[in-house]
C-alpha cells in the first residue's frame, strides 16, 4: 500500500493486469463506489441474460429499438392518394349536428338564426320574396316595381346559399370548406350570367354588354367594396389586423394573373381599331376568337390555383385555417343544435337556388326598362347593381369573419370570390356563349379595365403588409363609391350617335 502512496508509482491491481494496455488508466474510486470491472461484469450478464433481437430489426438501429416485440410502437399505415382524398372528405366534429334527415322545426329556427346578425337583419326580407313573385304575374305591366322587388327578394335567398353552403363546408376539411362555400356562393353570379346570355336581343340594350360590366363589377364589389368592409369592421374591434402571407401573396398575383389576362383581347381590340389593317367584323371576329381561347386558358389556370391550394399546399393553408377558428370570437356561442344536418343543407340549397332562378329571370327582364325608360346606363347596371345583389351572401359572410378576428377566412373568402369570377365564371359564360353562337368576349369597355387594373394594384399594396385597420377599409369603400358615381354617368356603347346628336341639340 506504500506503493501506491508514492508520486511516481503505477495503479496496477493484480485481479486487473489487462487494464494496464487500456489508456487513460483508471483513477482511484471515492469510498463505496462500484469499480468499473464489477460495472463490466454486470453489465455482461445481464446482457446473456436479455434475449437476442430478431431478424426482423434493422441491425445499424438496435441502439434505438426496443428488445421486446411488445413495446413496439404501432406502425402507422401509409394511404394511398385515393383514401387520403376520401378522408379529406370525411365530416369534421366541428361539422357534426348531431342529428340526420330533416327536423322541420329546428330546420326553420336555425335558417332564420343564420350565422351572424347581418344574416339574420337580411332574413326580415323573406316576405317580399313571394311578393316579388306574385307581382311579377299579377302586375306585368308595373316594371318598376317588379325590379325593386325581386332586387330585393333575391338578397335572402342568395343569404340562404350562403348560410347553407357555410353549414355544409363546416363538415369538410378547411381548405375544402373555403372552396366549398366560395363556389356555392358565386352560383347566383353564375345563374345570372346565364340568364343574360340566354336572352334574346332586344333593340336598345345590349345583354352582352351587361354581362361584360358584370363581369368586371363583380371583381370590383369584391376586391374594393367587400375587402373594404372587412378591414373596417375588424378596425373596429382592433387597433391592427394580420393575416398570413400565404393567403395575401397567393391572392394578389393571382389578381395580378387573372386582370392581366381579362386585359389581353381588350388590348388587342383598341390597338387595332381604326389602323386600317382589319375590316371591323374581321376585328370582332379574331376578338371574339382571341376571347374564346383566353377563357380556356383561365380556366386551367383556376382549375392549378384550386389543386395548388386543396391537394399540393393543403397543410398550410390547413394550418392556417385552424388558427383561425382558434381565434374565432364567436366560438363559444357555437352549438351543435345550431348546425344543419347534410340533408338540410342540400334542401336548403335546392330551394335557394330554384328562388334564385326564378327571380333573376324576373330580375333580367325589367333591365330593358331601366336601361330605355329610366336611362339608366348600360354600365351602373351591370357593374353596380347586378354585382351588388349576386354578392350580397358572401360579403355578409366575409364581413362577419372580419368582425370576429378570423381574417385569414375572410380574405380566403373575398380573394376567393373575386378569383372564381375572374378565371372560372367570366371563361365559362364565353364558353356558353360560344355554345350558343353568341358574340360573348372578353372585350371590355377601356374605363372599366382600366378601373379594374388599378383596383387590382391599390387593393395588392394593402396586402402587402399583411395587416389592416379601418382606415385602409374606408379608403376601398370610397373608391368604390367613386367608380359607382363614373359608372352611372357612363354613356351606353351602343348609343354613341343619339347622345351626340342630344348633345349637339342641347
Amino acid at each position: 500500500m506504500a506503493s501506491n502512496s508514492s508520486p511516481q508509482s503505477t495503479d496496477i491491481r493484480p485481479s486487473s493486469r489487462r487494464q494496464q494496455q487500456q489508456p487513460p488508466p483508471p483513477q482511484e474510486l471515492p469510498p463505496g463506489a462500484t469499480s468499473p470491472s464489477t460495472l463490466d461484469e454486470k453489465t455482461l450478464a445481464s446482457a446473456r441474460e436479455s434475449p437476442r433481437p430478431t431478424a426482423s430489426h434493422d441491425v445499424n438501429n438496435n441502439d434505438h429499438l426496443p428488445l421486446h416485440t411488445g413495446d413496439l410502437p404501432p406502425v402507422e399505415k401509409q394511404l394511398t392518394p385515393a383514401e387520403k382524398f376520401a378522408r379529406s372528405l370525411r365530416v369534421r366534429p366541428t361539422g357534426e349536428s348531431g342529428r340526420s334527415g330533416v327536423h322541420p322545426l329546428l330546420f326553420l329556427r336555425n335558417t332564420i338564426r343564420s350565422s351572424s346578425r347581418a344574416a339574420r337583419v337580411v332574413n326580415v326580407l323573406w316576405p317580399v320574396v313571394p311578393a316579388a313573385i306574385a307581382v311579377r304575374y299579377a302586375m306585368k305591366d308595373n316594371h318598376l316595381v317588379i325590379f325593386i322587388l325581386s332586387y330585393l327578394a333575391m338578397v335572402p335567398c342568395a343569404n340562404l346559399i350562403g348560410f347553407a353552403g357555410q353549414e355544409l363546408s363546416r363538415k369538410f376539411s378547411h381548405v375544402w370548406g373555403v372552396l366549398i362555400e366560395t363556389t356555392l356562393g358565386s352560383l347566383v353570379e353564375i345563374i345570372m350570367f346565364v340568364v343574360l346570355i340566354t336572352r334574346p336581343p332586344e333593340p336598345g340594350i345590349d345583354y352582352i354588354q351587361v354581362i361584360r360590366a358584370a363581369i368586371l363589377g363583380s371583381v370590383l364589389a369584391t376586391m374594393l367594396l367587400c375587402l373594404g368592409l372587412c378591414f373596417f369592421a375588424a378596425g373596429m374591434k382592433r387597433e391592427e389586423t394580420e393575416f398570413s402571407e400565404a393567403v395575401s401573396e397567393a391572392g394578389s398575383g393571382l389578381l395580378l394573373t387573372a386582370g392581366f389576362g381579362l386585359a389581353i383581347p381588350t388590348v388587342f381590340q383598341h390597338s387595332l381599331n381604326g389602323s386600317g389593317k382589319l375590316t371591323a367584323e374581321e376585328l370582332m371576329d379574331k376578338t371574339i376568337e382571341i376571347s374564346r381561347s383566353t377563357a380556356v386558358l383561365l380556366i386551367v389556370a383556376y382549375l392549378i390555383y384550386v389543386f395548388f391550394q386543396a391537394r399540393t399546399h393543403h397543410g398550410i393553408y390547413d394550418a392556417i385555417f385552424i388558427e383561425d377558428t382558434e381565434r374565432d370570437d364567436d366560438k363559444h356561442k357555437e352549438r351543435m343544435h345550431h348546425r344543419l344536418t347534410f340533408t338540410e343543407c342540400v334542401l336548403a340549397l335546392a330551394v335557394s337556388i330554384a328562388l334564385v332562378t326564378i327571380i333573376a329571370l324576373a330580375l333580367v327582364d325589367q333591365i330593358h326598362y331601366l336601361v330605355e325608360e329610366r336611362h339608366v346606363s348600360d354600365s351602373f347596371v351591370g357593374l353596380i347593381l347586378v354585382p351588388l345583389v349576386e354578392k350580397a351572401a358572401e360579403h355578409l359572410t366575409a364581413v362577419d369573419e372580419a368582425y370576429d378576428n378570423q381574417m385569414n377566412f375572410a380574405l380566403s373568402h373575398v380573394l376567393g370570390a373575386t378569383l372564381q369570377t375572374a378565371l372560372f365564371n367570366a371563361p365559362l359564360v364565353v364558353l356558353v356563349g360560344w355554345g350558343l353562337d353568341k358574340p360573348m368576349g372578353l372585350n371590355f369597355e377601356v374605363f372599366d379595365l382600366a378601373v379594374l387594373l388599378l383596383a387590382i394594384i391599390t387593393v395588392g399594396n394593402f396586402l402587402r403588409d399583411q395587416k389592416s385597420n379601418y382606415l385602409e377599409g374606408a379608403l376601398c369603400v370610397i373608391v368604390y363609391v367613386a367608380i359607382a358615381v363614373a359608372a352611372l354617368y357612363y354613356p351606353n356603347p351602343h348609343h354613341p350617335a343619339a347622345s351626340a346628336g342630344e348633345a349637339a341639340h342641347h
